[in-house]
């Protein structure tokens, strides 16, 4: 930790703790980044995350690096791509080894918290006990279970191996643990994970959310096809009725920032770990490079350095999330970081990074297509296979993504800068096209 220049930090703790800020990140699971109002969806109805939004900036390209659901997790907290953590797959644990956000921000006096889904262990799902002590990668305060989706009969762990039923909708339960958390020792800055399991499938909500949207009425994408498993208008009802849901609890606790006095020092971020298919492209779930699966929420506010911006266009990646996040601490960040530091671009002072790099290292849902490589740009989509191009798509010119401009002779020099970028950071990050499957799970 000599590197990090900690020891000179630490000398002015004293003083400077208070004025560093809180750090919360809320999460829901498989949540895509265009089905927000803030982002022009006109049928869900997510009103505390759209006025989040207006209140510091949007992300318009934020992207999921390994569209599933342990890799993803792994990024979000480590910085490093999941190949280099040993986590490219689900249902594989994060070693100990590994340095999380939390552990990064433990040495300058933050309390840490984790509620909700954690998905970061191996080999056993259920009945879902994470111990105290290393397994928790630097996250002392604990309301959490490994993994599960049954949210009107499940439930969770404090620091023992009992669980804790929740009786109802488990959003609600964990939503409250959040703003119990938020109580406890306002002296110190704190880090808070919430990860939600909804809107992941299965699609459900209460039924006063439920009851909110009518099928038949929705605005299906241009690029959806009916009769796909996990694709039709019921499913997609059930997803916004969970979402809308997941929009209050998320007002409840920026309620609770507010009445603590923690609202203008608190970063504020709200992402997933990847999108949703739900029938777009004739597919479903997630693991494509198609945009309703790699695309994220990516709504950042912090009253105290972000004045509103609006929409940005800034590209902005789960890998970017842990260095962007010290930036605007003002905390060293390691050396081993494969996402950058975007905490200047952010407030306008840079123009962001040229590309993100995508990684699927499994045959996709159902078998459908083999690992895949590719890279997402401001303008672009491109992925291939190991043997040969898959997809490019000009997403300024064709939004939804109907036409697969790969192999075609005027895009030539296009697909290939953009391959050139895939093998850069293919090389540069030490990847390689060994076909991996997801740990089994008891």
């Amino acid at each position: 930790m000599a590197a990090l220049n900690r020891r000179e930090f630490v000398l002015g703790l004293a003083g400077a703790r208070r004025a560093l800020p809180n750090i919360l990140v809320l999460m829901p699971d498989q949540w895509r980044g265009m089905d927000l109002g803030c982002m022009g969806n006109r049928d869900v109805r997510t009103p505390h995350l759209d006025r989040l939004a207006s209140e510091g900036v949007a992300f318009s390209n934020a992207v999921a690096n390994c569209p599933v659901c342990t890799p993803a997790r792994s990024i979000l907290l480590t910085g490093r791509f999941a190949h280099s953590t040993g986590t490219p797959v689900n249902d594989v644990p994060l070693p100990d080894a590994e340095v999380t956000i939390a552990e990064l921000l433990k040495p300058h006096g933050y309390r840490t918290g984790f509620i909700g889904k954690w998905h970061l262990e191996g080999g056993k799902r259920q009945p879902g006990f994470v111990p105290p002590g290393p397994r928790r990668q630097g996250f002392d305060y604990w309301a959490a279970t490994i993994c599960d989706h049954d949210y009107f009969r499940s439930h969770y762990f404090r620091d023992d191996p009992t669980p804790i039923p929740i009786e109802r909708y488990d959003a609600l339960e964990y939503a409250d643990r959040a703003i119990e958390f938020l109580s406890l020792d306002r002296r110190r800055p704190f880090c808070l994970y919430v990860a939600w399991g909804p809107p992941h499938n299965p699609y459900v909500a209460p039924p006063e959310f439920m009851r909110m949207y009518d099928p038949a009425q929705l605005t299906m994408r241009p690029n959806w096809r009916d009769g796909v498993q996990l694709g039709s208008r019921r499913d997609l009802a059930g997803y916004y009725a969970a979402m809308t849901c997941i929009d209050g609890e998320a007002g409840r606790i920026l309620e609770a920032l507010e009445r603590n006095g923690q609202r203008q020092n608190t970063i504020v971020l709200v992402t997933s770990d990847h999108g949703d298919m739900l029938g777009s492209h004739g597919t479903y779930l997630k693991r494509k490079p198609w945009e309703e699966s790699i695309r994220v929420p990516g709504l950042l506010r912090y009253p105290a350095r972000l004045r509103p911006r609006g929409t940005s266009d800034l590209l902005f990646s789960h890998a970017d999330v842990v260095p962007t996040l010290l930036g605007f601490c003002g905390l060293p960040k390691p050396g081993n970081l494969h996402g950058r530091d975007l905490s200047r671009d952010t407030l306008g002072a840079r123009p962001g990074p040229e590309s993100i790099y995508l990684q699927i290292y499994t045959k996709t849902e159902g078998g459908e297509f083999p690992p895949w490589r590719g890279v997402r740009t401001r303008r672009y989509t491109y992925a291939r296979f190991a043997d040969r191009p898959w997809v490019l798509y000009d997403n300024r010119d064709d939004p939804y993504q109907r036409r697969n401009l790969a192999g075609l002779p005027e895009h030539r020099e296009t697909q290939a800068w953009l391959d050139g970028l895939v093998r850069r950071w293919f090389s540069r990050t030490g990847d390689d096209w060994k076909e991996l499957e997801d740990r089994p799970f008891r």
